[in-house]
């Protein structure tokens, strides 16, 4: 038997609205530990790689590793059937194949519940290895995601290049360029609006706006994002869920053809 309940529905919904452009389908890997989920977008450029602790479930309890391939479109439809304080529950047979999500009110006059068709899904686990990076930079979420929209405008990509002095980020297209820098935050007043940027090396990389544009999508999850760069390995955008666990995407970097 598998069972994990949120007292917050929303919680959930903004986890999956920052999937759901990514991934059609995906597959829930569920253990004793908290619910993992491991999947490249649909173009298999980017990957996305979510992580739920048990602990920050209000109730979790799985009986044995479980995993549950569901068509994120039709797991959305089912989520905007609650509202955004609904407690929400989740249960599954061990070897169901269907799931079912359980919608209560605050006063628990009413109670939903909506059953949802399991799918059999192939599974690439990939290893991720872990990596010292060379640039990790903390910045506030809106921010990036402000950046990454505003940039899109001029380019199809944004060049990142991140020095001891701060952070770029550039684009430039047929209409014009555009450069926007962050300067390291020097009072740590507020946690959640500072720019922190820890260097072993400068480094600079190319990326593909449409892919950074989707991966804002989680902002709502959490004040500050995480970008971590090194030369030639994917960079990773990570988004923590407060006291759930995190969401991390990892793009390749472009190769500039004009080197070569």
């Amino acid at each position: 038997m598998f069972e994990a309940r949120l007292n917050a529905s929303n919680v959930l919904k903004k986890v999956l609205d920052a999937i759901k452009d990514l991934l059609n389908e995906a597959t829930f890997d569920c253990s004793d530990s908290g619910i993992q989920l491991q999947a490249m977008d649909n173009s298999h450029v980017s990957l996305v790689s979510l992580s739920l602790r048990s602990d920050g479930f209000d109730k979790y309890r799985c009986d044995r590793n479980l995993s549950m391939g569901m068509n994120l479109a039709n797991m959305a439809k089912i989520m905007k059937c609650a509202n955004n304080d609904d407690t929400l529950t989740m249960k599954a047979q061990d070897n169901a194949d269907t799931v079912t999500f359980m919608f209560e009110s605050q006063n628990q006059e009413k109670v939903s519940d909506y059953e949802m068709k399991l799918m059999n899904l192939d599974q690439e686990h990939l290893g991720i290895p872990e990596t010292d990076y060379a640039c990790v930079v903390r910045m506030p979420a809106m921010e990036f995601a402000r950046i990454c929209r505003d940039l899109s405008q001029f380019g199809e990509s944004v060049v990142i290049s991140c020095t001891k002095e701060g952070v770029k980020f550039s684009a430039s297209g047929d209409a014009g360029s555009a450069n926007i820098k962050l300067a390291q935050t020097s009072t740590v007043d507020k946690e959640d609006e500072s720019v922190i940027i820890e260097m072993q090396e400068p480094v600079t990389l190319t990326f593909a706006c449409r892919y950074l544009n989707s991966f804002t999508k989680a902002t709502p999850l959490c004040n500050q994002v995480q970008l971590s760069m090194s030369a030639d390995v994917p960079l990773v955008v990570e988004y923590r869920i407060p006291d759930l666990g995190h969401i991390r995407y990892y793009l390749a970097p472009k190769i500039e053809d004009d080197e070569n």
